[in-house]
């Protein structure tokens, strides 16, 4: 396929105002996933409209949910989901494709452990490169089976088995994604399935579960589920995308004049470590808490043009919790002065891109002196950073790289071109429009 470049010019004036993200897209995926495992038909709104939450809507129907989301004036999706409950799911009729998303067929995995079904599942060439070992791993140690065996990556099939046993595992890396997976399949195991990490990672799923009727205890790195459980339908409402949200902060720090509020975002403690890492490095930032949504906290994020940023260090407890956040803090921290230091990022090497070498490459492009240290992270910064004419970065079809990169447009005085832009689409379809919106 050829390769897409887009203009990105800067924005007409500061941003300024309230605006919304499009939903979480890890709620999303769960809301779609759980209730198309529960008996009965839930109700679930502010599901992201995006790329990879459509992969999960198009993986539960081919496993026999019906699935009914209509499009809302905000661009949101809203409906019933009706789930296979105790009948579990149906053999679908070919291979399962989960297209760019990760999120999908790790839990997927989860999903079908318990089921004695035969299910391959693939995706496009990016998913298909992504390590699938960590998951295969403990849902073995269950009782489900993998073909061909020892296949480290996708396509792969999955061999269900009811029902699974179930295990203490130690997790050999904080990961919301194999977490659920083990959780998930727990749910089909007979006993307390228990997952031990080395450190905090989102707890969306421990959260979520309960209202499904699931029993789950959630500690601080340490999360179980009781089995065997059938989830039960509920209603579930989807809060703004914190991950979505940290791109429009980061614009309004590096624009000046801009003062922005970004409304209805979850405040998932896991989710906004991006706030406090800006707060470290001085930067104009707040957030307020305004209720709860199940059991998931939302409120506002506030952000205003901050012209003196520091540099800082994050340790290697809290990447978990910035991970996806990683390149854009990058490039603020490339507007710093001083040094700023990413602890144990190498988990970036194997995202959608290798998002490490891709944001090095990138701001070497800007002049900015980056490297890697075994896994730590560099970034030595500018506070008077001067941005060089007509320079073309490439996204390497990764939406969070092409968002990135189209803030040093956005909020320069210069244009800059996105190879393959449209990425924007897996989980931000409406980024430009929502910059645009608050630059009039």
């Amino acid at each position: 396929m050829s390769e897409q470049t887009t203009v990105i010019n800067p924005l007409p004036a500061p941003l300024n105002g309230s605006t919304r993200v499009p939903g979480d897209k890890s709620i999303s995926h769960r809301a779609v996933l759980f209730s198309a495992m529960a008996e009965g038909t839930s109700r679930v709104s502010g599901v992201l409209d995006s790329g990879d939450v459509r992969s999960s809507i198009r993986a539960v129907q081919a496993l026999g949910a019906k699935v009914s989301l209509e499009k809302q004036v905000d661009g949101s999706l809203s409906g019933g989901i009706t789930g296979w409950g105790e009948r579990g799911p149906i053999q679908p009729d070919g291979p399962i494709d989960c297209g760019n998303s990760g999120t999908t067929v790790r839990l997927l995995m989860g999903v079908l452990a318990p089921w004695d079904i035969e299910v391959e599942l693939t995706g496009d060439d990016s998913l298909r490169k992504r390590p699938m070992r960590r998951i295969t791993a403990p849902l073995m140690k269950m009782g489900a089976q993998f073909s061909p065996a020892g296949r480290e990556t996708l396509p792969i099939t999955i061999h269900g088995s009811r029902p699974l046993r179930a295990i203490e595992y130690d997790a050999p890396m904080a990961s919301a994604q194999l977490k659920t997976a083990v959780l998930l399949a727990g749910l089909g195991a007979t006993g307390k399935t228990i997952l031990n990490e080395p450190a905090i990672s989102r707890n969306h799923t421990e959260l979520m579960l309960p209202e499904y009727g699931a029993v789950t205890t959630a500690a601080e790195r340490v999360a179980t589920v009781k089995g065997p459980c059938t989830l039960r339908s509920c209603e579930v409402n989807v809060p703004g995308d914190p991950s979505s949200a940290a791109f429009l902060v980061c614009a309004a720090l590096l624009k000046p004049g801009s003062e922005v509020q970004i409304e209805n975002v979850s405040l998932n403690a896991g989710r906004i470590g991006f706030t406090r890492t800006l707060e470290r490095m001085g930067a104009n930032v707040s957030i307020e808490g305004l209720g709860t949504s199940g059991k998931e906290p939302y409120g506002i994020i506030s952000a205003r043009y901050t012209h003196e940023l520091v540099g800082c260090e994050i340790p290697a407890d809290k990447i978990a919790s910035v991970i996806d956040e990683i390149p854009v803090l990058a490039l603020v921290a490339a507007h710093a002065r001083g040094l700023t230091v990413f602890r144990q990022v190498g988990e970036l090497r194997v995202k959608e891109a290798n998002r490490l070498k891709a944001t090095i490459d990138g701001l070497s492009q800007l002049g900015v002196d980056a490297w890697v240290e075994g896994d730590d992270l560099y970034i030595e910064g500018q506070p008077d950073l001067q941005v060089p004419d007509g320079l073309v970065f490439n996204s390497h079809k990764d939406h969070r790289m092409a968002m990135t990169w189209s803030l040093v447009g956005l909020c320069g005085d210069k244009p800059v071109t996105i190879v393959d832009f449209d990425s924007i689409k897996i989980s931000f379809p409406t980024f430009l429009g929502s910059l645009e919106g608050l630059a009039r």
